[in-house]
């Protein structure tokens, strides 16, 4: 009987966990630099069985499951919930919903989510309803590798029932709609280990000479070059479009293009140049006021912890002179404080 509750439960489960066995196999020749690392002497069952303890408790017993599931990668975490639904007879997810609420639920919800399908659900969630928050669909189009792009694609159209590019395409529009779609087919070349000197120079005129040298923009012609080429091979070329320009890359987007478009050229470009150094930007832009911007924290510290945080941390400290954890300890409080830092992994 395929309509028994039960039934749809572990189907959904598989389902889930044949996704996340996929984001866990593909595009790791990328290397990582997580603050979030397997704990050792892992046990499941006991940390579902604490878990557990933890949501039944009267008035709920967060620091527990702040201290277990901020403390597990998410292969773990999916382990843990597997044992949970043993024990409990119950889905932990469910289960969490359930027993968290505000912003330290958001972010427990967003680990029991693989990287890849956290991504998906921010670009869902970005373009769902009246409006789309551009800024959200910028900082992570245009941040992520195009391995990671395909992976997004790839578990996007199970979890929402949509192609990812209709969705994109449906909400935005114009050059910037053009820009993301480029994008999303990452179509990027891998990186060669021949160093093509003549390409790099006949990018760097081509970009002059679609921006600067001309009146107006040929916007496609950037959109194909820096959507099409490889990183190292772009770092190259914004070094060579110096000597044609007189102003760098990051200058003539500014002069060139506006609004959503100027936004997600520049993030490619901070990304391309450096990518920690983007992302501790957005942290440290992020908890500038008295009370953090939760929503930026929470995505880049749930979303990057198993892959570049611990570089983020770096770039934050060398940039700002102050440790990630120092600033976020001054800028949040209670349970959201407790689950931010121990992501976070340490001071420097």
């Amino acid at each position: 009987n395929t309509s028994h509750p039960l039934y749809r439960t572990v189907n959904m489960a598989l389902v889930s966990e044949f996704l996340g066995q996929l984001s866990l196999n593909v595009g790791s020749c990328e290397s990582k630099y997580p603050t979030v690392v397997p704990a050792v002497d892992f046990d499941p069952d006991k940390d579902a069985a604490r878990i557990e303890t933890a949501i039944k408790t009267k008035g709920v017993d967060e620091a527990t499951i702040i201290n277990v599931l901020t403390k597990r990668t998410y292969s773990q975490r999916r382990e843990i919930a597997f044992a949970y639904e043993r024990r409990a007879k119950k889905d932990l997810v469910t289960a969490l919903k359930g027993a968290l609420s505000g912003s330290l639920e958001t972010v427990i919800l967003g680990l029991m989510k693989s990287t890849t399908q956290y991504d998906a659900s921010e670009i869902k969630g970005s373009i769902k309803g009246l409006g789309t928050d551009e800024e959200v669909l910028i900082e992570i189009v245009c941040s992520r590798s195009s391995s990671e792009l395909a992976e997004i694609k790839t578990v996007y159209l199970p979890m929402f029932k949509k192609d990812l590019e209709k969705d994109v395409a449906g909400d935005t529009s114009g050059d910037f709609a053009k820009l993301l779609l480029a994008l999303v087919q990452a179509k990027r070349a891998e990186p060669c280990s021949v160093v093509d000197y003549e390409k790099i120079d006949e990018d760097a005129r081509a970009l002059y000479d679609a921006g600067v040298k001309r009146k107006g923009t040929d916007v496609a012609t950037w959109i194909s070059i820096m959507s099409e080429r490889s990183v190292p091979h772009l770092q190259k070329v914004f070094d060579r479009y110096k000597s044609y320009s007189p102003y760098d890359m990051q200058e003539s987007i500014r002069k060139e293009v506006k609004g959503d478009l100027e936004k997600s050229f520049l993030t490619l470009v901070e990304c391309f140049e450096n990518k920690p150094l983007y992302f501790a930007s957005r942290l440290a832009e992020a908890m500038k006021g008295k009370s953090a911007k939760e929503k930026v924290v929470t995505r880049i510290m749930v979303s990057r912890c198993e892959v570049d945080l611990m570089k983020i941390r770096t770039e934050f400290k060398s940039q700002t002179g102050k440790s990630l954890f120092q600033t976020i300890s001054e800028h949040t409080k209670g349970d959201y404080q407790k689950a931010m830092l121990s992501l976070c992994g340490g001071d420097d």
